[in-house]
């Protein structure tokens, strides 16, 4: 029997939308993402499908309890049986029908997001938990994340994938053994515009090999970046001066593929990257530069080191083609001094004590591996 719970915030959030960036309602990811918007930082355009959206999907389909009573007692220990309860919880979520005024409002979001650009453009869906891209917790990179989707059903139904795959045996056990709960956990989703990029990676505002936070490092390849964030390729590694952002230190890795959209089908496929690309470096000094002065600018915006997603847009013109995809907290040297569960600095958390979520009795949080277009990072 489905329940209707009364929906205290929206089930659509833009990026650009004037308000606090508040965790509850637009998790980590997406947190961090109206903040930069807000700051005036390049972030590519998109909305937030919010925790409302979820939570009312849990509550019209009625599956809370069965999923409360698969994970009563499951010991983390016993795999088969972990990863039984996955398949049937992610089975349970997958076959609900979305609520119609959920569907409506993201259909009405869709088309006002593409109707900013002269034709359709291809978007991402990303994860964007309530647990995930906080101090003290290490859940980077391993939410789900879809790219190249186009058309409105491909977005609505790998909404309902992202929602379905935190309950992954992987992301099951991981909160088990970390003392992590389901209360007061909720799970929003991401949908912004697919970058077309030449170059991407990554970039830490320390060194994170030594702990020195008078450095940044860089990771870069040809193509869009997942291949770099999920270890497929061998990146270039930059490490610079953070003061003055000149190169100290450089590695030319070996970049031997690279993802980009079909012309056909606009999928995203992987394609080999020719020998002389592969010795060459994937940034010049000024980009190089130009990146280091975003991650600092990021950094300064938060106030500790971050862990930053980037990508240099092929369709926008030379020096105002460097993207700010995602910024989280960098967790191998920060996170050990701080309380797992503070939100990055600048994002509104929900006060202590709060009930958020416990309307459905359990919500999202998880580690999966990364897929495009269905294909498994």
């Amino acid at each position: 029997m489905s329940t209707t719970i009364s929906q205290t915030t929206p089930y659509i959030y833009d990026f650009d939308e004037p308000g606090e960036s508040r965790l509850e309602m637009l998790g980590g990811k997406c947190a961090s993402l109206v903040s930069l918007t807000a700051a005036g930082m390049p972030v590519p355009p998109g909305f937030t499908v919010t925790t409302s959206s979820y939570d009312a999907f849990v509550a019209e389909t009625g599956i809370s309890e069965q999923i409360r009573s698969l994970l009563d007692g499951l010991d983390p220990a016993d795999t088969d049986r972990v990863e039984e309860v996955s398949a049937q919880i992610r089975e349970a979520i997958c076959s609900r029908p979305v609520p119609d005024a959920v569907r409506q409002e993201t259909r009405t979001a869709y088309e006002r997001l593409q109707s900013r650009f002269e034709e359709p453009v291809p978007v991402a869906v990303r994860s964007s938990a309530t647990a995930e891209d906080l101090p003290g917790a290490s859940f980077a990179g391993q939410q789900d994340t879809y790219l190249g989707l186009q058309g409105i059903e491909a977005v609505t139904e790998h909404i309902r994938q992202c929602w379905a795959s935190l309950y992954t045996a992987r992301a099951i056990t991981y909160r088990m053994r970390n003392g992590i709960p389901d209360e007061g956990l909720s799970m929003a989703v991401a949908v912004q515009k697919m970058v077309n990029a030449r170059v991407a990676g990554v970039a830490i505002t320390m060194n994170p090999t030594t702990g020195d936070r008078s450095q940044i490092t860089v990771d870069s390849s040809w193509g869009v970046g997942e291949m770099v964030v999920s270890g497929e390729v061998t990146p270039d590694n930059f490490v610079l001066d953070k003061v003055t952002l000149v190169t100290v230190g450089q590695t030319i890795g070996d970049k031997h593929a690279e993802l980009q959209k079909d012309p056909e089908t606009g999928d995203l496929i992987e394609v080999p990257v020719d020998e002389q690309r592969r010795k060459a470096p994937s940034l010049t000094e000024q980009q190089l530069m130009a990146l280091g002065a975003l991650a600092k600018r990021a950094e300064r915006h938060y106030g500790c080191p971050q862990d930053i997603e980037w990508a240099l847009d092929a369709d926008l013109p030379e020096g105002e083609d460097l993207l700010l995809l995602q910024s989280r907290p960098e967790t191998v040297f920060s996170g050990s001094t701080t309380p797992a569960g503070d939100s990055q600095p600048g994002i509104q958390s929900q006060p202590a004590g709060s009930t958020a979520g416990a309307a459905t009795g359990f919500s999202m949080s998880g580690i999966t591996s990364s897929m495009l277009n269905g294909r498994s990072g």
